[in-house]
């Protein structure tokens, strides 16, 4: 399984949200995602997270809270663990990202863009500001079978 981070950036009631629409054969490709990417050789999520969000953005991290563990499965794709972040304070000046195209989105707008099922599931967690979470989304396909939360199944068969 592969380790990732996600991050949401927040500003004015909107997230930072990066439209996949740059790569070829992208898993993401024309979905909505916060800013992140793959672990490399001895970081830490946060280590990640700092350097991914400055690579993609251009923006340093100041503050920000480690939300979860998306543990992703799937019967097409690599399985992952993704560590989930929430930003509030950033500094820098925005560019350019190789892989899609940055947006500043309102909140509420961000739950009508196409994007995985599961998000919309942790970004409510996010919102709702629940304490450290791990959460398990089993997908077949691009559809969402099961849902687990916490040890707790919220979708699919039983445990």
């Amino acid at each position: 399984m592969k380790n990732t981070t996600l991050c949401y950036l927040e500003r004015d009631g909107c997230y930072l949200m990066l439209h996949r629409v740059k790569k070829e054969h992208d898993v993401n490709r024309d979905k909505w995602v916060g800013i992140g990417g793959k672990l490399e050789e001895n970081e830490s999520p946060e280590d990640c997270l700092r350097r991914e969000v400055y690579e993609e953005t251009g923006l340093t991290l100041t503050d920000y809270r480690y939300c979860g563990l998306v543990t992703f499965v799937s019967d097409r794709w690599e399985g992952e663990y993704m560590h989930l972040f929430h930003a509030t304070g950033f500094t820098g000046d925005l560019k350019e990202c190789d892989e899609g195209v940055l947006e500043w989105v309102p909140i509420p707008t961000v739950r009508t863009l196409p994007q995985w099922e599961g998000d919309r599931i942790f970004l409510d967690l996010m919102a709702q500001q629940v304490p450290f979470f791990s959460l398990k989304l089993r997908y077949r396909g691009e559809a969402l079978e099961e849902v687990v939360l916490n040890g707790s199944r919220l979708l699919g068969g039983s445990l």
